[in-house]
């Protein structure tokens, strides 16, 4: 998944949660915060780059391909803070497209791979 495809997604899930009553108020906060500095970067380009992350709540399906090219051209694609806000929304709101592309190894030909967290290995090379 690039930087453009997790805050799009982010925000998408983010906004769909939001508007539930069961979404826990650290997901509503962490939304809050992504979405906040998505405004300020998107702001930096001028009130009409603003208004699409606006319209793009209200209209995803019509917006959300706009929202896509100015996520991009104001370099929100690769800010770290964002990139981080959005990458934690969709941890705590357990979605499960940010896991399956963060966990994606190809590693044909390799020796000596450990894939995972809290393994322990022991390797002998001949």
């Amino acid at each position: 998944m690039t930087g453009v495809e997790l805050v799009v997604a982010a925000l998408a899930a983010g906004a769909s949660a939001g508007l539930t009553d069961t979404a826990s108020s650290a997901v509503r906060d962490t939304y809050s915060g992504l979405r906040e500095a998505v405004r300020r970067r998107l702001s930096a380009r001028g009130e009409d780059s603003a208004r699409v992350l606006a319209a793009s709540e209200a209209e995803p399906e019509v917006w959300q391909g706009r929202l896509h090219d100015e996520l991009i051209e104001s370099g929100a694609d690769q800010d770290a803070e964002i990139l981080a806000a959005a990458l934690s929304l969709l941890r705590e709101l357990g979605t499960a497209d940010w896991q399956s592309s963060a966990q994606r190894v190809d590693a044909r030909d390799a020796k000596g791979v450990q894939i995972g967290d809290h393994n322990t290995q022991t390797n002998t090379f001949n």
